[in-house]
């Protein structure tokens, strides 16, 4: 009973002095009233809460104690009690309201407490960023950011406590920052180039996940999209290669291999027709490598459909190139077309290989056709939402098998000629991206369709001359890449962590 009446007089102090400086006309000068509130923050567990209420209410108002003030609330952010703590969290964003001074600090405590377990909790962190993140995209992200990269100046803090952090930080940034990307970037290029700057100054170390996520990320930006400039593409490619760890060797895993030619053949499109010359001999032999002369050895169908997709667009370019390393006889007049030579060897390799190719994968379209039929009266007889979830997963990934056999396919099928036409523009869409809006490129003329006089053998004669010297591939990043592929490598990159730690203390 007597410790109900303690409370009770606590609570009705801090309400007394709340009432005071509500009314004062000059609140600076009842600085004892808001010291008072601040040492609340010890008392009982409603004058906690109370007093995590009142802190951040009259912050502004005395600047001469505001990193007192800041502490003893943090006490209040780690609080035995979760209603304490909930209420804390609430009200860190209007710190920041009249004195965003404070918003770096105040970020850089909400990334630390997203590792909470608590639901409700973990909701109320979030929350409190997005509304710094809106208040402040730039600061907010910044501060964020600071959790991603660099770890030197960490000191002592425990690895385990930082990673976890990193990570929940990592997590937040994919879940709720990327998905809003056309509200927080704003304006758009100046805010986007200032995402794409902590990108590059702060992922000096990542998982192969996270470097996937960032990099499509950056893609999905207005800067490197369908309509971007050469220097930007270049400055995509830039970035990846910086991630790329080049001059070490690695063992490359599976995703990763998957993961550069995906790369390569996005990148094929901005190829210039000097690098692209350079590089069609090291994408003919990748293709000799993963087309298999035989229907009964296995192939890997989206290594396919990114090399022909990278094979189409550098020949685009350079379409003599492939008369020495395919047998073709495609006609420029240059001394280069070694017309006077003997490719047919050449030719009937290559074309042998396609056929191949083309027979298997009409068999996995078969294959996988069936299979979706027999997924749709599996679906219909399933009872659960665990069978019909693993049947969803099932009939998307036959889904994404048959885009790909469809562009291998139509790839295939207009190389079988001895002057045929490389696809140059983006008809083809790639089986992992979304269907792009109809291209306003100019497009190479369809196999069997009279060809205007600006295009030769399915090239645009005033698209390379566009390209010279606008900047293209990075050559050691592909370099390396046709190195650790061709070898049937795996040099990628060993992404270990490296001395992380930050303390679970908010100081």
């Amino acid at each position: 009973m007597a410790k109900a009446t303690d409370d009770s007089i606590d609570i009705g102090k801090l309400y007394g002095y709340d009432h005071r400086l509500s009314e004062a006309k000059d609140k600076s000068q009842h600085k004892e009233d808001y010291e008072c509130i601040l040492a609340a923050a010890n008392g009982s567990v409603k004058a906690r809460q109370l007093a995590a209420m009142l802190i951040p209410k009259f912050f502004k108002y005395f600047p001469q104690i505001s990193e007192q003030a800041l502490d003893q609330y943090l006490y209040l952010c780690e609080d035995d009690e979760l209603g304490v703590r909930v209420q804390a969290i609430r009200g860190l964003p209007l710190f920041c309201k009249d004195t965003p001074e404070h918003l770096s600090k105040i970020v850089d405590i909400l990334a630390q407490l997203l590792v909470t377990g608590e639901i409700v909790e973990r909701d109320a962190v979030n929350k409190a960023l997005m509304s710094l993140l809106r208040q402040d995209t730039r600061t907010s992200l910044t501060a964020l950011f600071k959790h991603v990269g660099s770890t030197e100046e960490r000191g002592a803090e425990e690895p385990s406590t930082w990673e976890n952090v990193r990570e929940k930080v990592l997590g937040f940034i994919k879940e709720k920052v990327f998905p809003l990307k056309a509200e927080l970037l704003k304006p758009q290029e100046e805010m986007e180039r200032h995402i794409v700057n902590l990108v590059k100054q702060n992922l000096q170390d990542v998982t192969a996940d996270e470097f996937k996520m960032f990099v499509g990320f950056l893609k999905s930006l207005s800067l490197f999209g369908q309509n971007a400039s050469a220097e930007h593409v270049q400055e995509l490619v830039e970035i990846i290669e910086g991630q790329a760890d080049l001059d070490a060797i690695f063992d490359l895993p599976e995703k990763w291999t998957l993961d550069l030619l995906k790369t390569l053949a996005e990148c094929s499109l901005y190829a210039t027709p000097q690098d692209s010359r350079q590089f069609l001999p090291s994408v003919v032999q990748l293709l000799k490598k993963y087309m298999v002369r035989r229907k009964i050895e296995e192939m890997n169908f989206t290594y396919i459909e990114c090399l022909l997709y990278a094979f189409h667009h550098l020949a685009y370019k350079t379409p003599n190139a492939t008369n020495s390393l395919c047998g073709y006889k495609i006609v420029t007049g240059q001394p280069s077309d070694r017309l006077g030579e003997d490719f047919s060897e050449q030719f009937k390799d290559f074309t042998e290989r396609l056929s191949t190719i083309e027979d298997l994968t009409r068999s996995m379209i078969k294959k996988l056709t069936q299979g979706m039929d027999d997924q749709n009266k599996a679906m219909k007889a399933a009872k659960t939402e665990e069978e019909k979830d693993d049947i969803k997963t099932q009939k998307q990934s036959a889904t994404s098998g048959l885009k790909s056999c469809n562009n291998i396919l139509a790839m295939a099928q207009a190389l079988h000629s001895k002057s045929p036409s490389f696809i140059g523009d983006q008809k083809i869409n790639l089986s992992w991206k979304e269907l792009a809006k109809p291209s306003v490129l100019p497009t190479a003329a369809a196999a069997g369709q009279k060809r205007t006089a600006a295009a030769v053998n399915g090239v645009n004669t005033s698209a390379m001359k566009k390209g010279r010297g606008a900047g293209g591939f990075q050559n050691q990043l592909l370099n390396k890449a046709f190195e650790g592929l061709s070898s049937g490598g795996r040099g990628g990159r060993n992404r270990g962590w490296q001395g992380r730690g930050r303390g679970r203390g908010l100081r």
